[in-house]
């Protein structure tokens, strides 16, 4: 388990950016901030759904990469554990508590096959991807070496051209090798339709889910005509869920970056045209930022540049605001617009970063706002398990 944080010898501006009890206004920036009222809505809306469609809900770990968040998904939203991307990442939630992980990866290295098998014995239900009938008997060999045992989803490239077989043949027979092999049990099928998440329109996202969800349908049958039973069917994320969970063939989502949500997913349209950043999920997490330059008459410079945040989908949008934008950054500037001089030294803004995902891994704490107050700090738990 992770041990609580000690508070009476950190220092604010060295070590942390707040301590509980602060008042918003004193948060040293730029720093990462949940918005706890925001953050909660979420979760307990996504937990609602996934149970009135009977769907289990694997959160993304990779998304917040923060234990903290991970529990509160499991206690507020009924979260059933968590997906990882690496084992390193899978381990710290393992040695934090989280019960039950799927690295949703595929993973080939003898060293992290070695680790990976030994993640039971830290009381997780372990789960791995894999898309090549040679990872069978690494796998099998770590898992008989360790006395444990690993769980296999085959995945499927369904659509994002990444990892992942395209045969319902292939399927079954790398699910056969598993079923076969000591040490390992076939569980079920992973398939994530990655490269739709981000489609604007509705009506494309789901003319590619429909491809894959026939796609992933095939290859149950084929599995049941081999005799072999999916228990799950795993995939859907925060552009795509609704699709998934009204499949008839999925019954695991993975959604992750509904809980923060972020510029780039918040531009997604819903059924109705509408923004899903403006009705179906609310901004929860920020980067809190102070103007500290005003010298240009028509520009403000804030504090957070690109090491406070990816930019890869774009840059941050400046929340609330409409008289002011965010235009540029360099290492440790960002560039303000603000045509009319509304803004001044000292100013806190508030950015809704482009991506949450890669702005979280570069960020050693998250500070929790409610009414004005911190409430708690949570350390970025799984920040740089990259391996």
């Amino acid at each position: 388990m992770n041990a609580p944080v000690n508070f009476d010898n950190l220092e604010v501006g060295f070590d942390v950016p707040a301590l509980p009890g602060m008042d918003e206004a004193d948060i040293q920036t730029p720093a990462l901030v949940l918005d706890l009222d925001a953050l909660e809505r979420n979760i307990k809306k996504m937990g609602d759904y996934a149970r009135a469609h009977s769907m289990r809900h694997r959160v993304h770990g990779k998304m917040h990469k923060s234990v903290d968040v991970a529990k509160l998904q499991e206690s507020l939203g009924g979260a059933v554990g968590v997906c990882c991307q690496k084992v390193s990442e899978a381990e710290v939630f393992a040695r934090g508590g989280i019960k039950d992980i799927l690295v949703s990866n595929q993973v080939r290295d003898a060293a992290k096959i070695d680790r990976l098998s030994r993640l039971p014995k830290l009381g997780a239900r372990t789960i791995v991807c894999v898309d090549d009938l040679a990872n069978v008997a690494d796998l099998s060999a770590a898992a008989q070496k360790h006395g444990t045992e690993i769980e296999c989803f085959v995945e499927i490239d369904c659509g994002a051209g990444r990892c992942g077989v395209t045969t319902t043949e292939a399927v079954v027979e790398i699910a056969r090798a598993i079923d076969a092999a000591p040490g390992l049990k076939f569980t079920g099928i992973q398939a994530y339709q990655g490269a739709m998440q981000h489609m604007d329109s509705y009506t494309d996202r789901k003319a590619k889910l429909d491809i894959a969800i026939a796609q992933v349908a095939d290859a149950v049958e084929g599995l049941k005509a081999a005799g072999l039973t999916c228990e799950l069917v795993s995939g859907g994320g925060t552009g795509s869920y609704y699709f998934e969970s009204n499949s008839g063939v999925y019954n695991e989502l993975q959604c992750g970056s509904y809980a923060f949500m972020d510029a780039d997913y918040g531009r997604i349209l819903d059924q109705d045209g509408k923004r899903i950043d403006q009705g179906e999920w609310e901004n929860a997490f920020f980067i809190l930022t102070q103007v500290m330059s005003h010298a240009k008459a028509d520009k403000a410079i804030c504090d957070a540049g690109l090491k406070a945040q990816s930019v890869d989908s774009g840059l941050p949008v400046i929340f609330g605001r409409t008289d002011v934008t965010y235009v540029k950054c360099s290492d440790e500037h960002g560039v303000i617009s603000d045509p009319e001089g509304v803004l001044q030294v000292g100013d806190k803004l508030k950015l809704v970063p482009g991506h949450c995902d890669p702005t979280a891994n570069v960020h050693d704490w998250y500070v929790g706002v409610r009414n004005g107050k911190v409430e708690c700090l949570w350390p970025v738990s799984a920040r740089g398990k990259a391996y």
